[in-house]
C-alpha cells in the first residue's frame, strides 16, 4: 500500500500506521481537524476529539473558514473562528484508534506515541442530481476525503525532508596547510 509520506515508513515496526480511502467525510472540515489535531501525543489527540464530538472544545478553523462562525473556544489557539465537526472527529478518532493498535501490536509503548503526520487529500467528488423549480436540475456533490495517520515514538528522530538520512555526509573543513598546498 502506497503512503504520502514514505521516508517515515521506512521501518514498518518502528510506526503505528492507518488509512482510510474514499472516506464520505467532507474535506474541508477534516483538513482543519487533522491539523488541529497534528503533531499531539496520541493521548490528548484521543481526548481533543472527544471533547470536539460533546463541544467541550472547537477546532480552530484557519484556511477554510468562509463563513464560519465566531466562538470564545476558539481563543486558546490564537483564533476567532472555530466549529465542531463531529463527523471528521469521529472518522479521525477511529483512524487514531486503529494506528493505536497497529503500533502496540509492532511493540511500541502506547504512552510514548505522537502524531508525527496526518494527511487529508481530497477523493473524487461524488456526482448526484437534486431537482430544482420550473423543471431545472442541478449537481449535488459530495466531497469525500483520504485519510492517513501515522504514529512514531516521542523519542523518535524524524530525518528532514528531501534529504535521505543515510546519505548525508558531514562536511569536510579544509585546513591550512591543504589550502596552502
Amino acid at each position: 500500500m502506497r503512503y504520502a509520506n514514505q521516508e517515515l515508513l521506512k521501518d514498518r515496526k518502528a510506526v503505528g500506521v492507518s488509512k482510510g480511502t474514499y472516506l464520505r467525510v467532507h474535506f474541508k472540515n477534516t483538513r482543519e481537524t487533522a491539523a488541529a489535531v497534528s503533531g499531539m501525543e496520541l493521548e490528548k489527540a484521543i481526548r481533543y476529539l472527544e471533547d470536539v464530538q460533546t463541544h467541550k472544545q472547537c477546532v480552530p478553523f484557519r484556511r477554510h473558514n468562509g463563513a464560519v462562525g465566531r466562538t470564545a473556544q476558539a481563543k486558546q489557539f490564537g483564533v476567532v473562528q472555530g466549529r465542531w465537526p463531529v463527523k471528521s472527529a469521529k472518522f479521525l478518532l477511529g483512524l487514531l484508534k486503529n494506528a493505536q493498535s497497529n503500533a502496540e501490536v509492532n511493540g511500541l509503548d502506547v504512552n510514548e506515541l505522537q502524531v508525527t503526520n496526518i494527511i487529508v487529500q481530497q477523493a473524487p467528488k461524488t456526482r448526484r442530481r437534486t431537482y430544482r423549480a420550473h423543471g431545472r436540475i442541478n449537481a449535488y456533490q459530495g466531497h469525500p476525503s483520504h485519510i492517513e495517520v501515522i504514529l512514531t515514538p516521542l523519542s523518535a528522530e524524524i530525518p528532514a525532508a528531501g534529504v535521505p538520512a543515510a546519505t548525508k555526509a558531514p562536511k569536510e573543513e579544509a585546513t591550512v596547510a591543504q589550502i596552502e598546498a
